[in-house]
């Protein structure tokens, strides 16, 4: 059987996120050099400090990249390698990384200026996103598509099979979750997020960047990544093509479960700041074996699992 690592996505970093890994252990506090270097600002300043400008999506990404990046290479170092990886929308970055695909430097050069060019696409306060709880994939699909002439709507994650969210413009999501209430949907939660990422709005980002991924020569990846987009092994040649899409297209997370289940894998690492997709794990698949690194007790935890198995 085989181990899976996943990265963590933008919306689990908070104030304090990797300073007890940081303030023991050299190769974080190394990662975090490196990232601040590379950036011009204090990386952990930023990530350890109070301040507002962590959850603005251009410091946000970059800051999650290297929490995740250097607990990886913490990992590493402790002579724990993964069969295959994948990520959460940003953390599909730190999976190129952990592949060896692009270097951390660029990385974290390249999803600084992501994160700039998805705020700007849609600044905080346009449209929405709405989670919606138990209900099939075919009629929220459905609901969006009735919707859709009330302008942007449309499926932009695919957590669990229990959880699907929606986003776009608001008036358009508005009456998709009116049509789902009245299809019988019970539960909808409107997201406290900063723009509707993963939806056709992200278009301007979504050719900015591509602009910035011809400029990178990405190395063949050592490792199999998931792709988001496509919820399946991404080929070398189209690396490029879907971090263009996947800023507008909806992140498949349950369908990339399923995928990395077919190869053989039983446990699967969580790698970055919070518990998000450990959650969704249990949601997928109960029997799947997981945990995830973000301090001590974790990182122990984590090693208890690998080295039991």
């Amino acid at each position: 059987m085989k181990t899976a690592f996943l990265f963590s996505g933008q919306g689990a970093q908070y104030i304090g996120m990797g300073k007890e890994l940081f303030d023991q252990e050299m190769i974080v506090r190394e990662t975090f050099q490196e990232a601040s270097d590379a950036l011009g600002y204090d990386m952990a300043e930023l990530c350890f400090t109070e301040n507002d400008k962590l959850n603005e999506t251009m410091y946000t990404q970059p800051a999650i990249l290297t929490v995740s990046v250097a607990f990886y290479r913490l990992l590493n170092a402790k002579g724990y390698q993964p069969d295959v990886v994948a990520g959460l929308s940003l953390g599909e970055y730190s999976a190129l990384v952990a592949s060896g695909a692009i270097p951390f430097k660029e990385a974290v050069q390249l999803v600084a200026k992501r994160g700039k060019f998805m705020a700007e696409a849609a600044p905080s306060g346009t449209g929405k996103m709405v989670a919606v709880m138990n209900a099939e994939r075919s009629l929220i699909e459905e609901c969006c598509q009735k919707a859709s002439s009330f302008g942007i709507v449309s499926p932009a994650n695919y957590n669990t099979p229990q959880q699907i969210v929606i986003g776009g413009e608001t008036p358009a999501v508005d009456k998709a979750v009116e049509l789902l209430t009245e299809a019988g949907v019970k539960r909808t939660v409107t997201l406290k997020v900063s723009g509707p990422f993963h939806t056709a709005l992200l278009k301007p980002a979504s050719e900015r960047l591509a602009d910035e991924l011809k400029k990178i020569n990405f190395a063949e990846m050592t490792i199999p990544v998931i792709s988001n987009t496509t919820a399946q092994v991404m080929e070398q040649t189209e690396i490029n093509e879907l971090l263009e899409k996947q800023v507008m297209s909806a992140v498949r997370f349950a369908d990339s479960i399923d995928t990395i289940k077919k190869m053989n894998v039983d446990v699967i690492i969580e790698v970055g700041p919070g518990k998000t997709l450990t959650g969704f794990i249990k949601k997928i698949d109960k029997e799947l074996k997981t945990a995830r690194v973000e301090d001590n007790k974790t990182l122990s935890e984590t090693e208890a699992l690998l080295k039991g198995r």
